[in-house]
């Protein structure tokens, strides 16, 4: 930790577990469209690059090519939408070790920033209902800038926010798209072993170090 100033931290998957959230959400949204539903087992695979990604990767899960999943596209963003605001946070859980290792990076004095490829009028919500919303100086969504993880423009853009170099500024993430960005940004980054990483060993992923739990950052 010598040499870090400040951190970024992504939201599901690291610090909160929404599978559940996503699960309720996304199968209400498929039966509205009259499309099958999706398993809980097969939405983790699809998580992390953001709604519009998972809502497309169900509706061609289901049977629907490329273009007729485009075709209702808009239809299941605005159900989506409105389902997972309704039930945000009901179904979801903070991770042990969290709100420790929040603590101690701030017991640091290191500013720190959410940054999720989760949509912003999602992400502020949920880090309000789990009490981790006062963590954090500033917090940016999949919708927040023209890029998402894993473009590194994001972290980029965060570092500016929080005043801080990129090689200064720790990426604490779950997936691939963490630590590709973190690495793109110049930032160094630490993964955690339990999260969402499309089905894929986090191992393989760019990283300087992982952790089991976020209060190994104290």
């Amino acid at each position: 930790m010598q040499g870090i100033r400040a951190a970024i931290v992504d939201l599901d998957g690291t610090m909160i577990d929404t599978l559940g959230d996503f699960d309720v959400a996304l199968n209400l949204t498929l039966k509205d469209l009259g499309r099958p539903a999706v398993t809980r087992a097969a939405i983790e695979h699809m998580v992390g690059k953001g709604s519009a990604h998972l809502i497309r990767s169900a509706l061609m899960h289901g049977g629907l090519d490329g273009d007729a999943a485009e075709r209702v596209q808009s239809e299941a963003w605005t159900r989506y939408q409105a389902h997972y605001l309704a039930i945000n946070g009901q179904h979801s859980a903070v991770y042990p070790g969290v709100i420790e290792g929040l603590a101690a990076l701030r017991a640091r004095g290191l500013p720190l920033a959410c940054l999720t490829n989760k949509p912003l009028s999602f992400a502020r919500p949920l880090l309000q209902a789990k009490g981790l919303d006062g963590f954090f100086a500033h917090v940016f969504g999949g919708d927040s800038f023209a890029r998402t993880k894993p473009d590194p423009l994001p972290l980029l853009k965060t570092c500016e926010a929080l005043g801080t170099l990129p090689a200064h500024t720790l990426m604490v993430g779950d997936s691939q798209n963490d630590g590709l960005a973190a690495r793109a940004a110049g930032c160094p980054v630490v993964l955690v072993t339990y999260g969402y990483n499309h089905g894929d060993p986090i191992a393989q992923a760019p990283h300087d170090w992982l952790i089991s739990s976020l209060a190994e950052l104290a």
